[in-house]
């Protein structure tokens, strides 16, 4: 008797293509869900996190700046500059937040569940989370090298020149002023052109003489030195008090201009010397001696200073890395994964308690390396985590075959199409 057998028609290398072509296509459009996700999430906790942080810093900026004379349009001037390293201390935090929000409601939605259901490994479903810190990081080091340096430099140069505003922090119409100690400056009002009307100046800085001035009117100029007071019209009246028991003498000298010294005065009013948070990136890998001068610091610590701008940024990308991977660790649960939630946070402490002892080491020889150790050390623990979620989990005591992700119908056709709608 003659055997027949049948064998299926061969598939064509174009269906083939066809059927990877589609599945790429789900795949990717699964990334883009995943990443659109994340960056939603990010954006609102990032705008949370810093107006908080602002309106915490901005109640004791504009106490400082009201109180000095400035007006509302100098606090905002200054708030806005406060906002970059704000932001820089944000990000990481809203990062985490995000990436632990977005997958703990995936995991309720079963959304992940049927993903993995479907043949995807842990580390496939973190490729999305992945491009996630890398948008991250890039945001971290543009903050780092150009808008925080920037933002500080510009603040303490304005700050110079608001010191230098005599006018603004003691001219009050009506007032008792004291720019220095032992000095009292009054004026009874201010014309329309600048003008300084019925001055009184009382210098007591010497203990041996005191001298007090009185103009008509007054204008302020500003010299090499500092600001300057021309009185026009006025007297000086000088009382010296000897040393010995000999009796005071007042001397009265009636002058058409005179010319007051305010510089010596007043502090502040030069632009004090550049700090290592206001210089650029290539200045502290590559520093002059000038440079050197005038921070007063060594070579090896703007090294350090320069080295700690690349290491925060990979701490800042590992962050939601470690958070998806530590709730990958939950089975489906309708009551949420907040163990993993926990574990997750360890896992950030842990990483932040790194960056703070590498950065206490940082002075000791090469301790500038140390630096990557919290980014190295993130990126480990959110591998090993990935590697451990995709262990066999074992079943519970008298539980079915079907209990547990990946078993029974979760693991058949229908959720082949369910995660197909999900990617989609």
């Amino acid at each position: 008797m003659a055997r027949y057998e049948f064998y299926p028609p061969p598939i064509s290398d174009s269906v083939r293509v066809s059927a990877k072509r589609r599945k790429g296509r789900q795949v990717s459009r699964f990334d883009r869900y995943l990443l659109s996700q994340l960056l939603t999430a990010f954006g609102f906790y990032a705008l949370v996190l810093v107006a908080v942080y602002w309106i915490n810093r901005a109640v004791g900026l504009f106490d400082q700046l009201i109180g000095d004379g400035q007006t509302a349009l100098v606090f905002v001037e200054f708030s806005l500059l406060t906002l970059p390293n704000v932001i820089r201390l944000v990000l990481p935090i809203a990062a985490f937040i995000a990436a632990v929000t977005v997958t703990n409601r995936l995991m309720q939605e079963s959304e992940l569940v049927v993903m993995q259901a479907t043949g995807f490994s842990a580390f496939r479903l973190a490729r999305p989370v992945l491009f996630f810190g890398g948008i991250v990081l890039a945001m971290m080091l543009v903050l780092l090298h150009v808008l925080v340096p920037a933002s500080r430099s510009a603040m303490i140069q304005r700050q110079a020149e608001i010191s230098q505003n005599v006018t603004a922090r003691y001219l009050t119409p009506g007032q008792f002023t004291h720019p220095a100690p032992g000095v009292t400056l009054y004026l009874r009002e201010i014309s329309a052109t600048g003008e300084l009307m019925n001055l009184f100046l009382s210098d007591n800085r010497d203990p041996a003489e005191s001298v007090t001035y009185t103009a008509r009117k007054a204008l302020f100029a500003r010299g090499d030195s500092g600001p300057k007071l021309i009185m026009l019209q006025g007297m000086a009246q000088t009382l010296t008090r000897p040393v010995t028991g000999a009796d005071s003498r007042l001397s009265v000298t009636r002058f058409a201009d005179f010319t007051f010294d305010l510089g010596g005065l007043l502090t502040g009013n030069a632009r004090p010397n550049r700090k290592m948070g206001e210089l650029s990136t290539p200045a502290l890998l590559w520093p002059s001696a000038a440079v050197l001068t005038e921070t007063g610091e060594t070579a090896q610590s703007l090294w350090i200073e320069a080295q700690s701008r690349f290491a925060e940024p990979l701490t800042a990308m590992t962050v939601p890395l470690v958070g998806f991977a530590a709730l990958l660790l939950g089975a489906f649960s309708r009551f949420g994964l907040w163990r993993q939630i926990a574990v997750a946070i360890g896992m950030l402490i842990v990483v932040q308690a790194l960056a703070t002892m590498a950065a206490n080491l940082a002075a000791v020889p090469l301790g500038w390396v140390l630096s990557y150790l919290p980014g190295v050390a993130g990126l480990g623990i959110a591998t090993a985590t990935l590697w451990w979620s995709q262990r066999p989990r074992r079943l519970r005591a008298g539980a079915g075959p079907g209990v547990g992700p990946g078993a029974g119908p979760a693991a058949g056709p229908g959720a082949a199409d369910g995660a197909a709608g999900a990617a989609a």
